[in-house]
């Protein structure tokens, strides 16, 4: 029987805090793990032996400086996750295993503010076709991370705001999938887990700090803080598209004047081009033609930076974060946005923090959504169940 304070408690504590460094990592080398953990290399190598014994990880030949090491990653078999991103245009599944492994993804047309019904039974038919495609047994499912476009109320995990999707008015995303699926599902919005895909996969990696600012048909960031997604008390931390930019300016979905997203997002931007450009110009093609040399995009998504960068800069005048990542379409016009946001943050922001700060386009491009929600499960599960199967020399296994 454990004790607090016990050898037992405490092996058991140090093999979960070397599962829970790979499992955020995806792989690391035994002495990466050692600065990771705060543990030394003699008890790494013993809980990496053990637990390779047990079929908990997988070690493999490497290299690192230059020298011979070896990776450790969570074993093929612990598990499998999935990762379901709605957009408003778009459902996006991935599976993925707990060694970081993407095994499936594909993604389909949707219009999310159509139905909540439809999206989840879509939903549950993309991921099931998926399942059967790699050949897994649905047994092997261990949690569903979801993302929808939407803040997400802590207390009540339904939609925050039905103004955004007001087809999904009183569903709970997380039960709803649940109930189809039969396995826990972990939700977040879509900045946030974005945030978290370049954490663990793309522009983010080696930092803890940072923002990931999406402009779709809103604008929100993802905050990293020291490590982890701040969402803050009510879920709504990053609602970075609601700062005043000019109290006379346009209303608001939100009932004030002159958002940032009231001259940043899709639905502000386009109409400014659309007599010139035709009905149908969308992000993703006023990006292309800028890119292009068309005069009119390039202008308007200068204009874009710029009002994203004032809002960038009070990020770094209130957190201070080492690096800024630009997602979603806008993130494609390269040096044509990030140029402008620079220009503001060096105007607008303490110039010690404006110094400190790096703003890269994400590294994952419209997967940063789907990533993010396999990030979510594998952030959020925990870790006594990858330690049932290991037994412990001398040591009967922990229940």
């Amino acid at each position: 029987m454990e004790t607090p304070g016990s050898q037992t408690s405490l092996h058991r504590a140090n093999l979960e805090r070397v599962v829970r460094a790979v499992r955020m990592a995806g792989s690391l080398t035994q002495a990466e793990i050692a600065r990771s953990t705060g543990l030394s290399a003699a008890t790494v190598s013993n809980i990496v032996r053990e637990l390779k014994e047990g079929g908990t990880v997988e070690v493999t030949p490497t290299s690192a400086g230059g020298r011979r090491a070896r990776s450790v990653s969570l074993s093929g078999d612990a598990g499998i996750v999935v990762g379901v991103d709605f957009g408003h245009t778009h459902l996006r599944v991935a599976i993925g295993n707990l060694a970081h492994r993407v095994l499936a993804e594909e993604s389909e047309p949707l219009d999310v503010d159509a139905s909540s019904a439809e999206g989840f039974g879509r939903a549950e038919r993309l991921v099931n076709r998926l399942i059967e495609t790699t050949g897994i047994s649905p047994g092997k499912v261990i949690g569903v991370g979801l993302g929808v476009p939407g803040p997400i109320d802590v207390e009540s995990g339904t939609l925050g705001s039905t103004s955004i999707l007001p087809g999904w008015t009183g569903i709970n995303p997380s039960q709803e999938l649940a109930g189809r699926l039969g396995v826990p599902v972990y939700v977040d919005n879509d900045a946030n887990l974005g945030a978290l895909g370049e954490l663990v996969w793309g522009g983010g990696r080696g930092v803890k700090d940072l923002a990931y600012i999406k402009v779709a048909s809103g604008v929100g960031a993802g905050l990293v803080i020291d490590g982890h997604i701040y969402r803050g008390p009510g879920g709504t931390a990053g609602e970075i598209g609601h700062i005043t930019l000019d109290e006379s300016g346009p209303v608001c979905r939100c009932g004030n004047r002159g958002c940032l997203e009231t001259f940043t997002a899709a639905r502000y931007v386009l109409p400014l081009l659309r007599p010139s450009h035709g009905p149908d110009l969308t992000m993703e093609r006023m990006v292309q033609l800028a890119r292009e040399g068309d005069p009119g995009c390039r202008r308007v998504i200068g204009d874009v930076g710029r009002h994203i960068g004032s809002g960038v800069a009070n990020l770094c005048n209130l957190l201070n974060p080492s690096r800024v990542v630009l997602g979603g379409s806008l993130a494609e016009a390269g040096e044509l946005v990030l140029a402008p946001i620079r220009d503001s943050v060096s105007r607008y922001a303490i110039p010690s923090a404006a110094r400190q700060l790096s703003v890269l386009p994400g590294a994952l491009g419209g997967r940063a959504e789907v990533l993010g929600a396999l990030a979510l499960v594998l952030s959020e599960m925990g870790d006594s169940t990858l330690l049932e199967s290991t037994v412990h020399a001398g040591t009967p296994a922990f229940t």
